[in-house]
């Protein structure tokens, strides 16, 4: 490789690593240095080798280098509701809250003022990559696609679907909703390399078999994934048995359509799954978005992370705005590592509390993986990152491990001075 196109393709950057390759320990090269190419990351060293000595550094000093938060759930029209609701159970909330403001997207306008906010608020947070919910409103989730794209920050993005069980002034015609997802579909797919679409259920309750059915052929047909929700609440899992009794559980009702890992799925909540599922989930690679602060928000319960973890199952984490009430991802680490605190003494200490590599690998390369390679600084990984800034706070002893603790503690997004995603400095939105 000559120096012109090490030059046009090589950057380098200087500053304490920090990754999780496993959940096990966090991988740390103190004062190193991030080498990559064509935005990708071609390895992480402690010194530059030889035949990158022409290449100029961006030196970040003793600030920590750590790859971007990803957001596996989310639903973006719910952002003004944030904060709001939250004494209330999921169904309750979803009738008086959540519905209501999802039908205002139809008004592009207002769709505009709100997503432009939220699209904002992920390059706040240091969020390089999340997977959306918008609403069954097909030109406001293309809105929502673009205003990604024109970002910088890599999602899926998708356009709900639901057609019963939910008020009229926002239900969908069968038809109708199967006509708009189609064209959502063909409008975007291949559009960008960093945003693309996803098929979105909201969750079986408000989808008839035939949608069902058909957007489980369209996942296939497009090669798209498939986002949705599974046994958040216990009222939620019973009404399913209710609607379904010709199945065995609620992720049957899934499998048997081709919407459960048939292509690449995550399910958020997942709190209340049978032994039957989770098997289901291994075998199929379903992945689990596990969102804490919505669970405790809206009296769900505590899903048992540790036990998927054993079971080898792929897990990251949702902010779930908003049931969640907050989208930093941070937070919603320091929140899972309190839920599973609780669940080991609920569990009399069976399913051992998450420690923080665990929770940061579930922030990162966990959820990331749903992305392909992104999360982690090993070879071959997109070149997601954030730049951590850290000298706001007391103590200046501390161990890298003991400082990206307390940042997840304790910071926000004043401690973030860069963000990277896929190998571009990505600045704030300007819309």
């Amino acid at each position: 490789m000559n120096q012109k196109i090490k030059e046009d393709n090589v950057k380098i950057y200087k500053g304490h690593i920090i990754f999780t390759e496993s959940p096990e320990k966090f991988n740390i090269v103190e004062n190193g240095f991030i080498i990559v190419e064509n935005g990708k990351v071609k390895k992480v060293v402690s010194e530059i080798p030889e035949e990158y000595k022409n290449i100029p550094v961006s030196d970040f000093g003793n600030k920590m280098i750590i790859p971007g938060f990803v957001d596996l759930h989310l639903h973006a029209p719910q952002f003004p509701n944030v904060g709001l609701g939250l004494d209330k159970e999921l169904l309750p909330w979803l009738e008086e809250y959540t519905f209501p403001e999802e039908a205002k997207y139809k008004d592009l306008d207002y769709a505009r003022k709100v997503y432009s906010r939220v699209v904002e608020e992920l390059w706040k947070h240091g969020t390089t990559r999340s997977v959306i919910f918008g609403t069954v409103h097909k030109e406001a989730t293309s809105l929502l696609f673009d205003l990604l794209v024109e970002a910088g920050l890599g999602a899926y993005v998708g356009k709900v679907n639901m057609d019963r069980n939910c008020p009229d002034f926002i239900r969908e015609d069968t038809q109708q909703s199967l006509k708009d997802t189609r064209e959502y579909l063909e409008a975007h797919i291949g559009k960008s390399d960093l945003v693309k679409p996803i098929i979105t259920p909201r969750f079986v309750p408000t989808c008839s078999v035939e949608i069902l059915e058909e957007l489980g052929k369209m996942a296939k047909e497009y090669d798209v994934p498939i986002q949705s929700h599974l046994s958040e609440n216990t009222g939620e899992v019973e009404w399913v048995k209710e609607l379904h009794p010709e199945h065995k559980n609620y992720a049957s009702v899934y499998e048997c359509y081709n919407l459960f890992g048939q292509k690449p799925t995550v399910m958020a909540h997942c709190i209340y799954n049978t032994e039957d599922e989770v098997g289901l989930m291994k075998n199929n690679e379903v992945f689990v978005a596990h969102c804490p602060h919505s669970n405790l928000n809206l009296s769900s319960g505590i899903m048992p992370v540790r036990h998927y973890l054993n079971k080898g199952l792929n897990v990251g984490l949702g902010s779930d705005v908003s049931g969640g009430h907050d989208i930093s991802i941070p937070s919603v680490m320091a929140v899972a590592v309190q839920a599973s605190k609780i669940k080991w003494l609920e569990t009399n200490k069976e399913f051992a509390p998450l420690t923080t590599p665990e929770v940061f690998y579930l922030g990162t390369k966990g959820g990331g993986k749903f992305f392909g390679k992104v999360g982690s600084f090993e070879e071959g990984y997109e070149f997601d990152a954030l730049v951590i800034d850290d000298s706001n706070f007391f103590g200046d002893d501390l161990t890298l491990e003991e400082r990206i603790q307390r940042f997840i503690y304790l910071g926000d997004d004043r401690n973030i001075i860069e963000r990277y995603v896929a190998g571009n400095k990505v600045e704030k939105p300007n819309f």
